[in-house]
């Protein structure tokens, strides 16, 4: 992959996400049209999926409608709009909506995790999930149409705690019971996770912790050892899935699906792929990363400044990532954030309440912004994450 071809070097970005939109925004804003570098991202949706947002999109909360064509316009990329049906990694090609074949010098694989209904029983047919605008917009007109009833969010994660809140401050008239096998913010300090479910019970949100979910009915969940919580309407956050693609291509993958990388974010078995985001197995000093928009998008960043370097004749560095915090929505007018230690353990710190508010809405906005500045950098430039943010700074070329 170190080499040009004589027709130009092919660069094919899967997924419009976080992660994925991110590494093609970085790497045309470095390549643009020089060089005979094509630059193309294929996405099943043209617009862009503001994931930590969906839950709430799903209680009626209108967002900014962003585009990704819009965003990579004048920066040489292109937008191939179609869902990808196959990778064959030895041939270095694409397959979109089974009609369609790109070809492809190097691969960005940002195809990210959805909710995994496949665990249980009955979640694929009878709950809602958050794995799009779309899906999340559903449940919005369903709560809607309720009036009263009982809202069983499964999964007791950070996904399940904000989307509980949520519903529980924009749905008053509705009962909502937060279902876990874990404590809400176990994984949190002391003082924050107490604060956390303190505001859980003021919104009325009933925790019911050491549940495990056997079966999803109609109007029902199940629970192990007999017992069923009654269910108007079920919202499935607990576990993840991510797609198979990455294994059918014949990549190395982890026991979950997710292609196994190199410390520059390259596939162990085949380096002319780069894998970003939820879809990647990452390993750093303090273990394997998970999933999340924080770690996401220095993943996508990281990817391209790698494929930039390959393409001159250099190394690519390795990638390096450390936790910051953990922000926690609690509805519109409350939040905890915890800062944690690089590997994400919790620190002693923590935010709650307004200044919570403030400090998640300003580090968690939309990233459009950012995506933005990275189109006007010049090519020595990059956008890093300090602090939890992300800077501008100059990279060694």
């Amino acid at each position: 992959m170190g080499v040009r071809r004589e027709n130009g070097h092919r660069v094919v970005v899967l997924g419009a996400g976080y992660a994925g939109t991110a590494a093609a925004v970085q790497l045309a804003a470095r390549v643009g049209r020089r060089d005979g570098v094509q630059v193309t991202v294929v996405d099943a949706q043209e617009r862009f999926t503001e994931r930590m947002r969906l839950h709430m999109t799903a209680t009626g909360q209108r967002l900014a409608e962003l585009s990704v064509p819009d965003l990579l316009r004048g920066t040489g990329a292109r937008f191939v709009r179609g869902w990808v049906t196959a990778v064959d990694a030895d041939a270095r090609t694409v397959r979109i909506d089974d009609d369609r074949v790109l070809h492809y010098d190097t691969l960005v694989y940002g195809l990210g995790g959805v909710a995994d209904t496949s665990a249980v029983p009955g979640a694929e047919d009878h709950a809602y999930t958050l794995n799009s605008a779309q899906d999340a917009e559903s449940l919005a007109r369903r709560l809607a149409r309720l009036g009263s009833g009982t809202v069983v969010v499964a999964g007791s994660g950070l996904t399940g705690v904000e989307s509980a809140g949520e519903i529980a401050e924009r749905h008053p008239e509705l009962d909502v019971v937060l279902l876990g096998r874990t404590e809400p913010g176990a994984a949190m300090s002391p003082r924050a996770g107490a604060y956390l479910r303190a505001a859980l019970d003021r919104l009325g949100v009933q925790v019911r912790a050491g549940a495990e979910m056997v079966k999803v009915l109609p109007d029902a969940v199940e629970l192990a050892g007999g017992e069923s919580v009654a269910a108007d309407v079920v919202l499935w956050t607990s576990g993840t899935r991510v797609s198979p693609l990455a294994s059918a291509a014949g990549l190395a993958v982890d026991e979950r699906g997710r292609v196994v990388t190199d410390a520059a974010l390259r596939s162990v078995s085949h380096p002319q792929v780069f894998a970003v985001g939820d879809a990647a197995s990452i390993r750093q000093g303090y273990g394997l990363m998970h999933g999340t928009c924080q770690s996401g998008m220095p993943t996508g960043v990281h990817a391209a400044l790698s494929i930039e370097r390959v393409l001159r004749g250099k190394q690519p560095k390795p990638f390096r990532f450390g936790y910051y915090h953990t922000p926690v929505s609690l509805g519109r007018s409350d939040a905890v954030v915890q800062f944690t230690r690089p590997d994400d353990s919790p620190r002693r710190i923590c935010l709650t309440g307004r200044l919570a508010v403030r400090y998640k809405e300003t580090v968690t906005a939309s990233p459009w912004p950012s995506y933005g500045r990275m189109k006007k950098m010049p090519a020595s430039g990059a956008f890093w994450p300090r602090g939890g943010r992300f800077t501008r700074v100059r990279e060694a070329r």
